[in-house]
């Protein structure tokens, strides 16, 4: 049995889907199993990354699990809480969902929430893997209204470019860690095959779309209101500012090599997502 927690985001609910599309035995952890869309047969466990009770539940009898934890700094405690809770159950392997920068000073605090969850699972006598991917693909979808109705998309990043990767690849390469082995006591930074800006991000938009995109810069405060506005805590927002300068600055201007290492192929293009998903972006 394989746990994977954070099961109805954007990498868990794939990695669950490629888990059972693979024969695997699977148990996806969630808040409201009625309304998970999960494969046939694979087990649903009802409860949330920050319930230990529910999450030490949802271990029996797991033998990996896909570790999903942190979504805020109010979250650390509870990110490490997993990786002890997978200890105490006998789970023997462990993939932990992390982020690219972690660790570096230079990030702010946004470098520091996954810090304890890292470190725990580094300290667990468990067979670990680390994924650290860059900014996903998926997050222009977040575009897609204004990109609909043909308003200029909002960008926070300035020309800062970023090794953007596909969500999917960041599944597979979870997968193969969680299936394979060679991954124990590795960390893993996920990126795609090129460094793209916002504005590089919306030119292949209006490409495959057709028409133009166009982007318009935020300030720091406009940035910060769209995220209070989502409810985001003022810790988050706060961190988030120092990250957004980070990147302006380009210290997340990286690409590597290892989505293509795990994997025996080149890493998807932006491009590529865009073309799969562009039906997301097209007018009525």
């Amino acid at each position: 049995m394989i746990l994977v927690t954070g099961a109805t985001g954007t990498i868990g609910s794939d990695v669950v889907r490629r888990l059972a599309a693979r024969g695997e035995k699977v148990r996806a952890l969630t808040r409201d199993p009625a309304k998970a869309q999960v494969p046939e047969g694979v087990e649903t466990a009802v409860g949330h990354h920050r319930d230990r009770v529910s999450v030490e539940a949802a271990m029996a009898g797991v033998r990996a699990a896909f570790l999903v934890g942190m979504f805020g700094p109010e979250d650390s405690g509870h990110d490490r809480d997993l990786v002890a809770a997978a200890k105490a159950a006998g789970v023997r392997r462990i993939v932990k969902l992390s982020s690219i920068a972690t660790g570096d000073p230079a990030v702010g605090p946004f470098g520091t929430w996954h810090l304890p969850g890292e470190r725990a699972a580094q300290d667990s006598g468990l067979d670990w893997t680390i994924l650290r991917p860059s900014a996903f693909a998926s997050n222009t979808l977040a575009w897609a209204e204004a990109v609909r109705s043909g308003e200029p998309v909002p960008n926070t990043m300035g020309d800062g470019g970023q090794g953007v990767v596909d969500p999917r690849d960041v599944s597979e390469v979870a997968v193969r860690s969680l299936l394979g082995s060679g991954h124990e006591g590795r960390t893993y930074t996920l990126t795609g095959p090129e460094v793209l800006s916002a504005a590089d991000q919306a030119a292949v938009l209006a490409e495959v779309l057709g028409r133009p995109v166009a982007t318009r810069d935020l300030s720091s405060a406009e940035a910060a209101e769209r995220l209070r506005a989502m409810g985001l805590s003022d810790g988050f927002i706060a961190g988030a500012d120092q990250s957004r300068e980070f990147i302006a600055r380009g210290g997340n201007a990286v690409v590597t090599g290892e989505v293509a290492e795990v994997l025996g192929r080149e890493p998807r293009t932006y491009r590529q997502w865009v073309q799969d998903h562009r039906q997301a972006f097209e007018r009525p």
